[in-house]
């Protein structure tokens, strides 16, 4: 039986990643479980011996230890499977790993297959992919300053059947020097890459795909450059909102800051270069005092409303073809009446 291709993993009743837990970790298929039939430990040992006694002893010591793991999976995870069961497996380069686990399921008599080339195969159909699929879409990229309600109408978008790439929330991240999610680090620069593609592949061309006016870099991660050129050359939503009512939003968004001033002064230190000693010396106290909208109002005057306008007028500049939309009220309900509104307008467009 010819192993499957990367255009195929839609057709599986599951993909199984046979590679240890570190190198799923970095990246791997979305959607793909992990059936590892090596741990990093045994994987470690194995190279090792490959390197200092032999293949053939390292060979042999791996297959009693992918036996052995095999095993425990036939025991466990695949125990109550049907017959009928169509897994696709995968490695790193569609060898021995993944060919073991799959003779295995084969000779049971269940219809699995290996992937081609593994994942390196998966890792260059993303590369490619991430070149050609976003210039095929229409985009509509949410502008608005800081505490504009930009992510939450993207999430009311996305609830209104809208086609939505939300960037933030595939990086772990908001964005911005305060932007890092509590107890939730960054993926890998791969594995956001890999959500990019799946979220892509999944849209339809004929229907507009509504995106945050994001930057390159979100946090620590790179926006693919062919997707950051079609975001640039779209139209915009720009969003209008009150001090007053952005303000109310950040200290909401924020909420995990409050609690420890030291914190959000350690990260306001890093704006010393930019903002001068002084200026952030200004903001310390107001985190020591818990003057929460002060300071919220001060950052956004300060340092982030200038900064963001500056990013716009040269990333997003204004166009003939963008919306501007006033409003004070960002809350749910708001939020949602704004993005049924949008969704009718760009639909008589």
């Amino acid at each position: 039986m010819s192993p499957a291709l990367v255009t195929e993993l839609h057709t599986f009743d599951e993909v199984i990643d046979v590679r240890a837990p570190g190198e799923f970790a970095e990246d791997h298929i979305p959607g793909a479980i992990n059936l590892p039939v090596l741990s990093d430990a045994e994987r470690e040992r194995v190279g090792t011996m490959y390197k200092q006694v032999s293949s053939f002893e390292a060979k042999k010591m791996g297959a009693a230890l992918v036996s052995r793991n095999i095993a425990r999976t036939l025991e466990g995870y695949l125990a109550d499977k049907p017959k009928s069961y169509r897994p696709l497996v995968y490695c790193w380069r569609g060898g021995s790993r993944s060919g073991s686990l799959t003779h295995v399921l084969q000779k049971i008599g269940f219809p699995a297959m290996q992937l081609d080339g593994g994942y390196k195969a998966y890792r260059r159909h993303v590369i490619s992919e991430l070149v050609r699929l976003p210039p095929l879409f229409t985009y509509r990229v949410v502008c608005g300053t800081t505490g504009s309600g930009k992510s939450r109408l993207l999430l009311e978008l996305e609830k209104a059947g809208a086609q939505v790439l939300d960037l933030e929330v595939l990086a772990a991240h908001r964005g911005s020097l305060l932007g890092a999610l509590p107890d939730q680090p960054q993926p890998p620069q791969k594995s956001f890459e890999s959500a990019i593609w799946f979220a892509l592949s999944r849209f339809d061309p004929k229907r507009t795909v509504y995106v945050e006016s994001e930057s390159k870099k979100i946090g620590a991660l790179r926006v693919p450059e062919t997707l950051i050129t079609a975001m640039r050359a779209s139209a915009c939503v720009r969003l209008e909102v009150p001090m007053e009512a952005r303000v109310k939003l950040l200290t909401e968004d924020y909420a995990h800051f409050l609690h420890n001033p030291e914190t959000i002064n350690n990260l306001l230190a890093h704006l010393i270069p930019l903002r001068g000693s002084e200026t952030v010396s200004a903001w310390h106290e107001m985190a020591n005092t818990k003057a929460w909208d002060q300071l919220v109002s001060t950052l956004l005057e300060q340092h982030y409303d200038p900064a963001y306008l500056k990013s716009l007028a040269t990333n997003y500049a204004s166009a003939p073809t963008d919306l501007s939309i006033a409003t004070t009220d960002l809350s749910a309900k708001g939020l949602q009446q704004l993005a049924q509104d949008l969704l009718k307008t760009d639909a008589n467009i």
